[in-house]
């Protein structure tokens, strides 16, 4: 049996990220495994893949920032916002100076308001926007707020583009680059993605799908599953003593007495609670009064 956790796939171009898990699922045998942050089919890169418990915690996982580097063509729009799609303008040669084209791509750093693509997964009705797009229906995505902290320029040889990009989640690098072909004046699209890291988990911990599926036949596949105790390292951990364990169970407020060292780490918007031996108890919060850690995720 898979124990909880969480891998790290580095996801190969072509299968969707339902894809991946359908594949992960086959290959350790196990029907409890879901993914966080969707990436495109012909995206590469860290895709999040929850085993068990572990799968409770993508209401968390979700929201880390991203990173990516990847590449934008110049000189048309296309209707997916990326080489997949149609053209959606006419060809463009009046490409902008490198100086232009950066100053343009900084403008889009900071807070900004981003419409989210047709063709995407954002839902709308209850349906996903790609099924209504490819269904020829007319409908409106609202803009969304998200944060990108750096759309730097790598290299530049028009009509080409090498970038990276550090964001926050929800944020569609294909609009950003169909964006930034309307900002310059001669459209755009995004010609290749590969997404380096997801909070605190990168590329060098990821492991190819194909050789997790290897790993797996040779009953090794464990080795690459990081355990749940490992998860959102950016958690304060508090040991809770054994006679307070079933409180954590009911999800009873712990007062100070009832954790291992009596501190309570009131600013903290999360903190784990683990069992002398270093099992992961329960995600909690402290109590807007600071009575206490209230337990609202507990792990049976």
């Amino acid at each position: 049996m898979v124990r909880d956790g969480l891998l790290v796939i580095d996801k190969p171009a072509g299968p969707t990220s339902h894809d991946v898990v359908q594949r992960v699922r086959k290959a350790l045998a196990t029907r409890r495994a879901g993914h966080g942050g969707t990436l495109d089919p012909d995206a590469t890169g860290v895709l999040l893949v929850a085993l068990g418990q572990a799968t409770r915690f993508f209401p968390f996982l979700s929201k880390e920032a991203k990173s990516y580097d990847g590449r934008i063509r110049l000189g048309f729009a296309t209707d997916t916002y990326d080489a997949s799609g149609r053209p959606a303008s006419e060809e463009c040669r009046d490409w902008p100076g490198p100086g232009r084209l950066a100053e343009a791509m900084r403008s889009f750093e900071g807070r900004i308001l981003q419409t989210p693509p047709r063709f995407s997964a954002k839902k709308i009705g209850g349906r996903p926007g790609h099924e209504r797009a490819r269904a020829g229906e007319e409908f409106t995505l609202e803009p969304a707020s998200v944060t990108v902290a750096r759309f730097g320029l790598r290299a530049y040889d028009p009509p080409l583009v090498d970038f990276e990009v550090e964001c926050s989640a929800g944020t569609y690098v294909r609009s950003l680059a169909h964006d930034l072909g309307r900002l310059v004046g001669c459209g755009a699209h995004l010609e290749t993605l590969r997404r380096n890291a997801v909070g605190p988990y990168a590329l060098a911990d990821a492991v190819p799908l194909a050789v997790l599926e290897a790993d797996a036949a040779r009953g090794e596949a464990d080795r690459h599953i990081l355990p749940i105790e490992r998860l959102l390292p950016a958690a304060p951990a508090v040991v809770v003593l054994p006679a307070a364990e079933a409180r954590v169970g009911h999800g009873s407020v712990l007062k100070p007495d009832d954790l291992a060292d009596s501190a309570i780490p009131w600013e903290a918007p999360l903190v784990k609670l683990f069992s002398p031996a270093g099992r992961l108890l329960a995600l909690a919060r402290p109590t807007p009064d600071r009575a206490g850690l209230h337990p609202f995720l507990v792990l049976a």
